[in-house]
C-alpha cells in the first residue's frame, strides 16, 4: 500500500495514482465516519460540523478561498451562544483559571500514583510538593475573594502549574512562543464552559505579533518575572 507511510496533513487524505504514486488530496465530508453526538465541533462560521474530519474537509476543499483562510475550529461541540465576555469577567478569569490547572497536576499526580502514565519524573518531584502541602486549596466552585486570597497568600504553589501548562501547549516547535494553532486545543474545549478565554489569550499578546510568549502568559496570569 503506498498510502501506508504516506502522512498527510488535518483535512487532506492519501490517494494512489494508476501508477502507485501517493499524493495528499482533500477529504470529502460526505465520506467520513459517523460520529457521536458529543464528538460534533463548532467552526467559526458559526455552523455545527459532525465532527473534526468533516470541518477540516470542508476547509480544505474551501482552500485558497476568503472562507477557507477564515474557517478554523472554533470550539468543541455543537454552536450556541457564547455570552460577551465583560472587562470584570476577564479580570476574573486568570483567578479560576490558575486554580483549575493546579487542579489538574493533582489529579495526575493522583492518577500517576497507580500507573505513572501522566507526568515525567522530574514532573512528578515538583508537583508532589504541592500536593502534600496542606495548606493547598482543595477542588471546589471557590468564590473569586477566596481565589485572590489563596493566590496571594501561597503564590508560589501556582507558578509551576502556569509554566506547565505553557510548556504542554507549546509543541510545533518547541520555541517559547505559543501559536494560534498550538492554543487551540486548551482554547477549543474550554470555550463552551469559560466564555472569557478568547479575549483572555487575545490580551495576552501583548505585542499584537500573534504570538504569546513565556513573558506575555506569565504577565497575563500574574506571575511576576
Amino acid at each position: 500500500d503506498p498510502c501506508r507511510n504516506f502522512h498527510c496533513k488535518r483535512g487532506k487524505v492519501c490517494h494512489a495514482d494508476k501508477q502507485g504514486k501517493p499524493s495528499c488530496i482533500c477529504q470529502d465530508p460526505a465520506a467520513c465516519p459517523s460520529t457521536k453526538d458529543y464528538e460534533h465541533v463548532c467552526g467559526t462560521d458559526n455552523k455545527t460540523y459532525d465532527g473534526t474530519c468533516q470541518l477540516f474537509g470542508t476547509k480544505c476543499q474551501l482552500e485558497g478561498t476568503k472562507m477557507g483562510r477564515q474557517l478554523h475550529l472554533d470550539y468543541m461541540g455543537p454552536c450556541k451562544y457564547i455570552p460577551h465576555c465583560t472587562d470584570y469577567e476577564v479580570n476574573q478569569f486568570p483567578l479560576r483559571m490558575r486554580d483549575w490547572l493546579k487542579n489538574i497536576l493533582m489529579q495526575y499526580y493522583e492518577r500517576d500514583l497507580d500507573t505513572s502514565a501522566f507526568l515525567t519524573e522530574k514532573q512528578r518531584i515538583k508537583v508532589k510538593k504541592l500536593y502534600q502541602n496542606d495548606k493547598r486549596l482543595v477542588a471546589g466552585d471557590h468564590p473569586v475573594e477566596l481565589l485572590l486570597h489563596d493566590f496571594e497568600k501561597n503564590y508560589h504553589m501556582y507558578v509551576y502549574p502556569v509554566h506547565w501548562q505553557f510548556h504542554q501547549l507549546d509543541q510545533h516547535p518547541v520555541d517559547r512562543l505559543l501559536t494560534h494553532s498550538e492554543l487551540v486545543s486548551l482554547r477549543a474545549s474550554l470555550v463552551p464552559m469559560e466564555h472569557c478565554i478568547t479575549r483572555f489569550f487575545q490580551e495576552c499578546d501583548g505585542d499584537q505579533d500573534k504570538l504569546i510568549a513565556l513573558r506575555e502568559w506569565c504577565h497575563c496570569f500574574g506571575i511576576k518575572e
